[in-house]
């Protein structure tokens, strides 16, 4: 089977959230497209830029694990999409090893946090989700051991 081409990951993680959107009311895939052209400019793979594509895709539910596992995709970004999906009842401090445990992983999560934390994105949420989300996602920062000053 040959492996899939990064468009045509890019297409199957867009239908995977197709009618989502981010907490701003945003069509997810553009979260998608910034995450993984924040992996490009911070020089990953294009295997991490493949995860960071699909980062999301088992996590809400556009994809099941046993579909991931069917795509014709590198172990590498399976892995790495299967490192990066919260599991229920799952503590930071679990999650986070996980990530760190896995081979490219971080990067792709570092790029997810620095969306995810973009003052733009968060100006449009109400003061108490802002607070919120800056709060964990400057914990996660600190449990993967990522400096504040990375942050691009």
């Amino acid at each position: 089977m040959t492996p899939m081409t990064l468009t045509e990951i890019e297409a199957l993680a867009r239908a995977a959230h197709e009618g989502q959107t981010d907490k701003a009311g945003r069509p997810y895939a553009e979260h998608l497209r910034a995450v993984a052209e924040g992996v490009r400019a911070r020089g990953g793979s294009d295997e991490q830029i493949a995860a960071a594509w699909l980062h999301d895709s088992v996590e809400d539910h556009g994809l099941t694990a046993e579909q991931l596992g069917d795509l014709p995709l590198p172990r590498q970004v399976k892995d790495m999409v299967l490192a990066l999906t919260k599991r229920p009842g799952e503590t930071p401090e679990s999650y986070a090893q996980r990530v760190l445990a896995v081979p490219g992983a971080l990067l792709v999560k570092e790029s997810d946090l620095a969306h995810n934390a973009d003052p733009d994105r968060l100006a449009v949420l109400d003061a108490p989700t802002r607070l919120r989300l800056t709060e964990k996602y400057a914990r996660m920062r600190a449990l993967l051991g990522l400096d504040r000053s990375d942050q691009a």
